[in-house]
């Protein structure tokens, strides 16, 4: 029993990495078929990046909204307290960026805020308030 035990968690193990190599590739109809045959869509890496994290860090828009529209929580936080939306603000991925704000995610999030890196980054307007 003990082994059978052992080979599902490897195998287990093998289908994570494969759906985070999938998200950070932005493989998005692979990882959407993968959600929709029972894929956690907050499945977490060992240090707390979720999928929407790592595409989004990755530049991968289509990801990430394929990934929100399956429920993702694109407000959670990793495990050094970072935000998707501070991710993609850090990288300057102005179409995750608005990807993220559409589907809900909060520019006060998280250590720093995507609103203190986007003033960081001298792009304040990111995150200013609509004209008009």
């Amino acid at each position: 029993m003990a082994d059978e035990n052992d080979e599902l968690q490897d195998r287990l193990a093998e289908l994570a990495a494969l759906a985070f190599d999938l998200a950070r590739a932005g493989k998005e109809e692979q990882l959407r078929l993968a959600i929709e045959r029972g894929l956690p869509v907050d499945l977490t890496d060992w240090s707390g990046n979720t999928l929407v994290m790592l595409a989004a860090y990755h530049g991968h828009a289509e990801t990430v909204a394929m990934l929100a529209g399956h429920g993702a929580d694109v407000n959670r936080l990793n495990d050094r307290y970072q935000s998707p939306l501070a991710g993609a603000v850090f990288k300057g991925e102005d179409a995750v960026v608005a990807t993220l704000v559409a589907a809900g995610a909060d520019p006060d999030l998280g250590t720093p805020t995507a609103r203190a890196a986007a003033e960081m980054f001298g792009r304040a307007d990111l995150f200013a308030p609509a004209e008009g």
